[in-house]
């Protein structure tokens, strides 16, 4: 039984991701992510903390937590044509950030694989 249930979470988890690469969503490594901004000037924002944002994030990333009251607001401040790109601290946030932009109506949107975490592996350094 235990291995059914798990069989079905695997499942639902690839379900997922594929759902979300067909929606408009990319979610990539941290040299792809990379790459994609330098090649297209979006808007990137760091749904973390603004203390874990401070201790170091991507360079010109704007703060925008996700557990702020406004957050809807700031997003919506955005411009809904032009690719976001997002990310936090491993991944789980920035999932949570993706669905609501998706809701909101943003049509391009790149998530960071693994987050600052992921990011810092690759070798690539945060801003202080």
């Amino acid at each position: 039984m235990k291995k059914a249930i798990y069989l079905l979470l695997v499942t639902l988890a690839f379900i997922s991701c594929d759902a979300q690469q067909k929606k408009g969503t990319e979610l990539v490594s941290p040299q792809q992510f990379s790459d994609e901004m330098l090649k297209d000037k979006g808007q990137l924002i760091d749904v973390r903390t603004p203390k874990e944002y401070k201790s170091g994030h991507i360079e010109n990333a704007v703060n925008i937590h996700l557990y702020d009251q406004d957050f809807k607001e700031r997003i919506n401040k955005l411009d809904k044509q032009k690719t976001v790109y997002v990310y936090c601290k491993a991944g789980g946030r920035s999932a949570e950030a993706v669905e609501a932009l998706k809701i909101n109506g943003f049509t391009h949107i790149v998530e960071l694989d693994g987050g600052t975490d992921a990011w810092s592996d690759a070798g690539m350094s945060l801003k202080k």
